[in-house]
Parts: C-alpha cells; structure tokens; sequence
C-alpha cells in the first residue's frame, strides 16, 4: 500500500464497529489513510468504502482474527514492514460476561491472548517501527477500571492495568525517539461490546456511560495536547496529576536491601 496522504496510514485494530470505527472515521476525516483490522471483512469492507467516499482516502482491509497467532503475525509484520503506517490505534478486546469466578475459562483465556498478547505484541512491533524511522504514534485502549481494579471483573481489570502500565514503560523507553504514545481510559462506553456479552447499556446509570463519539473526540484532544493518559471522563486534572505524584513518591522505597522496620519481629510474650 502507497499512501497518498500527508499524515500517512493509521493502523486500527478492533476497527469493525464502536471505538475502533468510531477512531477510523475521525481519522479519515483528518485525512489519514486507513488500514482497518477487524474479524469481520464484511464491516470492514463497508466502513472503508464509505470513509473512501466522504473522505478521498485510501481504505485497506486485513481481515484477522488477533487471537490467532497466525493473524496476529500477519498484523504484526504489516506494521514493521509498511513504512506509510504512522500511528496504530491498538483498540481490538473484548469485556467480561459476567463476574469471575463464574466466568468460563476459555472466555478468560480469549481474553487475555486478546487484551493482553495481542495488545503487547503489536504495540511493540509499531514501537520498533515508528522508532527506527524517527515519528509516529501510539494509542492503547485501555480502562478506568485499570485503576480501580475491585470494581470490575478481575480478568478484565487486570488486562487493561496491563495496558496502562505498558503504555507508561513504552513513553519512558520512547522518551526523545520521536514516537509518542497515549493510553486511553474510557468509563462505560455506548458501544456493542455490552451486547455481544449478553448485558445492556440500558440497565447502567446513564449519567456514566459515555456516546462513543464524545470519548474519541476527547482522547484525540487528549492526543493533541501530547497527554501521556487520556481520561476523557475526569474533569478535574489535578486528581490525577495527585496520584501519579504519590505513585511516585512511593518509588524510593519499593525496592531496598532490608525489609522496613515494621516487619521486625516483635518479641514474643512470656
């Protein structure tokens, strides 16, 4: 693929409905042409001809499933190999179903080569790419409930805390090399992913779900601005900015050659 646009390709993942569609047709209107990856070509394909048409951009479909392995090698090398790509918005994931100690294993399993290995796999592909030629950009989707784990299915919070904490190494690894990365946490969504799991958006308190435009247009205002995390939720910065400062004050003490005096061991009575 030869991109004709300025901006180069983005690279969506999960691009078939919801966030990922969502991302592709606000980048399209910006002007970048479009490689969109998804399990179902038929969507794909229909959301890339009409981007095509209202945008004069060139839209490429890579049909794959990204917990297979073989797809994913193919997504992966697509990324390292197509010098036009510019930005990866690493979207694809799927939710709980339920709470986790009920949930099925394979589910959980799916889960994680999904949210997890998938996730990790093609950021660093782009990493290395985007990298080696000096510019380009990273998005990971990952949660709020990354930093509120106990509110939300084990499984689920802890692949998005994964992604949190692997956006924040890869900024710090990155630091100077031209490639910027961004993680988002979205609260409740308006998207489908609620539905393919038998649940509703309906029976949530509507004032925390979010429209899926409204949280794309905020992570990309939070992309412009250069933010490492994007909370298109929190309204007050400084709550944030807070516990980023206590994480980092506790850095000092996470690793020393004795354990802290607390754990001494008390005399024991007679």
């Amino acid at each position: 693929m030869t991109s004709g646009s300025r901006h180069g390709t983005a690279l969506v993942t999960g691009a078939s409905s919801g966030i990922g569609a969502t991302y592709a047709e606000k980048l399209a209107a910006r002007g970048y042409d479009l490689i969109l990856v998804a399990r179902d070509a038929a969507r794909l394909m229909a959301l890339g001809e009409k981007l095509e048409q209202q945008h004069g951009i060139t839209a490429d479909v890579l049909r794959a499933d990204l917990a297979d392995r073989l797809d994913l090698d193919i997504v992966d090398r697509r990324l390292r190999d197509d010098r036009t790509i510019s930005l990866l918005v690493n979207n694809a994931g799927i939710g709980p179903n339920g709470p986790l100690l009920k949930a099925d294993t394979a589910y959980l399993d799916r889960m994680v080569d999904l949210n997890v290995t998938a996730a990790n796999r093609l950021a660093l592909a782009a990493a290395r790419a985007f990298s080696t030629r000096g510019r380009g950009t990273i998005i990971n989707i990952a949660s709020a409930v990354a930093l509120a784990p106990e509110r939300f299915s084990g499984t689920y919070a802890a692949s998005k805390a994964f992604v949190l904490a692997l956006t924040e190494s890869l900024a710090a690894e990155l630091k100077d090399s031209g490639v910027h990365v961004q993680a988002i946490l979205p609260g409740y969504t308006r998207t489908e992913i609620f539905d393919r799991v038998g649940g509703s958006m309906d029976n949530l308190p509507q004032d925390s779900v979010m429209e899926v435009d409204d949280l794309v247009d905020a992570a990309l205002a939070g992309l412009d601005r250069n933010e490492l995390v994007t909370i298109p939720s929190l309204e007050d910065a400084a709550l944030f900015d807070s516990f980023r400062q206590s994480r980092a004050a506790l850095g000092p003490h996470l690793s020393r050659n004795k354990p802290a005096l607390r754990y001494s061991a008390s005399p024991v009575a007679a």
